[in-house]
């Protein structure tokens, strides 16, 4: 019998110290962590999923700065790792070409991206890649990127790349791997599924995750999804291993292979049998992130560390009253302080008529002064903004969808429906509205609780007209369920990001006082 250990990460969204940034506290995450807790010898694997790039005040910092440094802290991560083969996600595209080129130079492991094609030519990764241990195992590992990185990012940003299909690129791939004889066939998908593992429920008509698609129609034996956060250890697809871990470096999938001989007769327990390959087990749990470091490459990056958190604690204005954190029910109730500011941000930059955007999962408050550590925590994405050309009607049918958020306990309670909460928890997902004067009455059936929706002046909203709205890149692909804004007219594309345009708002119109640009009212 031979044997394999694999370490698993995928969506670790710039987390390399072990600190939340937003808090200023430590935290058990990060790659050096990670790091300080892999054994490898040379029957072991080091493999990441994508989205590494971007996520923290740390990538941003350095990515501003980086003629300031010798290093690139992320590859400096994986590096410390140990990394072998690593694929692209789709925010590692945020930045261009330029960076991802810099990226690549600097990782020691090699990149394996099926999908993509680099129309410069200066990019150093490969649709596949064979290796073999110390033990004799000959594997073939491939890896993809979900395509709807077409749909979300700027056209600058893949002007000398082409992201393709990514179903056609993984199984052209394994094609070309088996002419290899491997003993078994690895792809790093930074893609999830489109049904609900534990259910069979379909997530998504669209092509954003392949995973259940991949796994049962191709030949891979073991499948490393990414990209929907959503932490599962083990998911088996006809045959086909598959695993995904949550975001943030704070679990990690560890895994052992084994692959038997004819006449061993050794028992496996807690080992599945892959049905695509009747001699491999595999054996896999999700592991939480520990305490520990190396000295290296820590102690190298440490400066700059210490840059980064002088440059959060810069004060950029104030407000005349401190905001507390606001409850996710409370705010999609009577509406959030912290969202009006972000609307309000919106409406300034782009002139438009509406402007909707959301908040993140967790509940947040902001204090009296304000610095850049609290822009960070406060807005923790590095969303654009777009100004799309919408109808009435779209407007209408988009806030159907977000009183859909709401369901009616049997005591005629609100609460949150389980569409936002599972597989995975999307209070991301409910948009506030600005410039606008709108109500939900939810004891009516969902796709018919818009009871009132009319400008913030009064006057109404014709539903055949046309209108401006500007929000997020983000929610501009109509992600979320709001297909209607998907399908509307981009009239704008800026590049700009929202932390740095809620910076420059701050500093502009200091001390800020509560905002009111909207009006909403929920009845049960």
């Amino acid at each position: 019998m031979k044997k394999l250990s694999i370490y698993y990460t995928s969506d670790t969204h710039g987390h390399i110290f072990p600190v939340n940034y937003g808090t200023d506290s430590p935290e058990n995450s990060g790659l050096l962590n990670i790091a300080g807790e892999i054994k490898k010898d040379d029957n072991t694997l080091v493999l990441d999923g994508g989205d590494s790039l971007q996520g923290t005040p740390l990538t941003q910092y350095y990515l501003s700065r980086s003629m300031q440094y010798d290093f690139h802290p992320v590859a400096e991560g994986f590096n410390a790792m140990g990394c072998d083969f690593f694929t692209l996600g789709n925010h590692d595209f945020n930045f261009g070409y330029d960076v991802i080129r810099d990226y690549l130079r600097a990782m020691k492991g090699t990149c394996v991206c099926a999908n993509v094609e680099d129309l410069r030519g200066e990019l150093q990764f490969q649709k596949s890649a064979v290796k073999v241990l110390g033990n004799g195992l000959k594997i073939g590992i491939s890896g993809a990127v979900t395509e709807f990185v077409n749909v979300w990012e700027q056209k600058e940003h893949l002007t000398e790349l082409k992201v393709t299909d990514p179903y056609e690129a993984a199984k052209k791939a394994l094609e070309e791997l088996k002419k290899e004889n491997c003993d078994f066939y690895i792809l790093i998908y930074h893609g999830g599924f489109e049904e609900e593992p534990a259910t069979g429920r379909k997530l998504s008509q669209t092509r954003e995750n392949l995973g259940c698609l991949i796994g049962r129609e191709l030949g891979y034996d073991i499948l490393l999804t990414g990209h929907q956060h959503i932490a599962n250890e083990k998911f088996m697809l006809d045959g086909t291993f598959a695993v995904q871990p949550p975001a943030n470096a704070a679990r990690y999938i560890y895994m052992d292979i084994c692959k038997r001989d004819a006449e061993d007769r050794e028992v496996l327990e807690n080992y599945e049998k892959c049905g695509k390959n009747t001699e491999l087990y595999v054996a896999s749990k999700l592991v939480a992130t520990g305490n520990t470091h190396k000295e290296e490459p820590y102690n190298k990056m440490l400066s700059m560390e210490e840059d980064i958190q002088k440059w959060l604690d810069e004060p950029i204005g104030e407000l005349t009253e401190a905001i507390l954190p606001e409850e996710k029910m409370d705010v999609a109730l009577y509406g959030s302080k912290i969202a009006a500011i972000f609307n309000q941000v919106q409406l300034e930059f782009s002139g438009a008529d509406f402007s909707c955007t959301s908040l993140g999962n967790e509940p947040l408050g902001l204090a009296k002064p304000i610095t850049i550590r609290d822009i960070c925590r406060i807005y923790t994405f590095s969303n654009t903004v777009m100004v799309l050309e919408v109808t009435g009607q779209t407007l209408k049918n988009s806030l159907e969808r977000v009183a859909s958020y709401f369901i009616l306990d049997e005591k005629g309670e609100p609460g949150v429906s389980e569409e936002f909460l599972k597989p995975k928890l999307e209070h991301y997902n409910y948009d506030f509205y600005a410039n606008m004067d709108y109500e939900f009455d939810l004891r009516n059936p969902v796709g018919e609780r818009v009871v009132k929706m009319q400008k913030l002046d009064g006057s109404a909203i014709d539903m055949e007209k046309k209108y401006t709205l500007v929000t997020s890149n983000y929610r501009a692909t109509g992600t979320g369920g709001y297909t209607d804004i998907g399908n509307s007219e981009i009239i704008r594309n800026s590049t700009e990001e929202m932390p740095d345009l809620l910076q420059d708002f701050v500093r502009k119109h200091t001390p800020l006082s509560d905002i009111h640009n909207s009006k909403l009212k929920v009845t049960w």
